[in-house]
C-alpha cells in the first residue's frame, strides 16, 4: 500500500509489486489506477502500468477472484509470466500467489484461456518438469518471485542432465 500525495489530498492505493518497486519516497511518480466502487466504500489500485490494469480487469471477471487475489497474483506474477502460465496452464505457477489455490488457478485458467488474444496459436513452451516444478517452489520460498524463479531456471544449461540439489545450486549462483 502507498499513500500517494496529490496536490495536497493523499490517496491510499493498494499498489500492485511492480508499482510499489517503481515509488520513492518525496518523488513524482506515474500511476495506473482502477477504482472499485461499492456501497461503503471506494478503493483505489495502483499498477506500473497499463498492461497490469487490464489483466487486473480480466481476473475481477472470473468467479471467486477478488480484488485482493487479482492484485497478489500481478504481484507475484509480470503479465508476461501471467499470460505464459494461463496459455501453458500452469495451476502450479498460479497457485503459488498467496489466497490462490488449485481450484482458484483451475478457474482463472479456464475462464482467460480464451481471452488471450491469439496466444494460444503459438506454439507453448515445454510443460514443467517435476524436478523444475521443486526448483521453483525452493526458490519462492526463498522469498524470489516466481517470475525470477522462473529466470534462473532458464538460465540453467539443457544439455547436461542435472539433480535437484544441483538445478537449485546454479539456480541461487544465477542471483549472485
Amino acid at each position: 500500500m502507498a499513500i500517494v500525495d496529490v496536490q495536497g489530498v493523499g490517496f491510499r492505493v493498494l499498489c500492485s509489486q511492480a508499482a510499489l518497486d517503481g515509488l520513492t519516497l518525496g518523488r513524482p511518480c506515474d500511476l495506473h489506477t482502477h477504482l472499485i466502487v461499492r456501497e461503503d466504500e471506494l478503493a483505489l489500485y495502483g499498477f506500473a502500468g497499463e498492461e497490469e490494469v487490464e489483466w487486473f480487469s480480466l481476473l475481477l471477471g472470473v468467479q471467486g477472484v477478488g480484488a485482493r487475489t487479482a492484485l497478489a497474483l500481478l504481484s507475484k506474477l509480470p503479465p508476461d509470466a501471467l499470460r505464459q502460465a494461463i496459455a501453458n496452464q500452469q495451476v502450479e505457477t498460479l497457485a503459488r500467489a498467496p489466497g490462490v489455490g488449485k481450484k482458484t488457478a483451475e478457474k482463472i485458467i479456464f475462464a482467460l484461456r480464451g481471452k488471450l488474444g491469439g496466444l494460444d496459436a503459438l506454439p507453448a513452451s515445454a510443460p514443467l518438469s517435476a524436478v523444475d516444478a521443486e526448483v521453483i517452489a525452493a526458490l519462492t520460498a526463498l522469498g524470489y518471485s516466481v517470475a525470477e524463479a522462473q529466470q534462473a531456471l532458464a538460465s540453467l544449461p539443457h544439455d547436461v542432465p542435472l539433480d535437484l540439489e544441483e538445478k537449485i545450486r546454479r539456480a541461487l549462483a544465477y542471483f549472485g
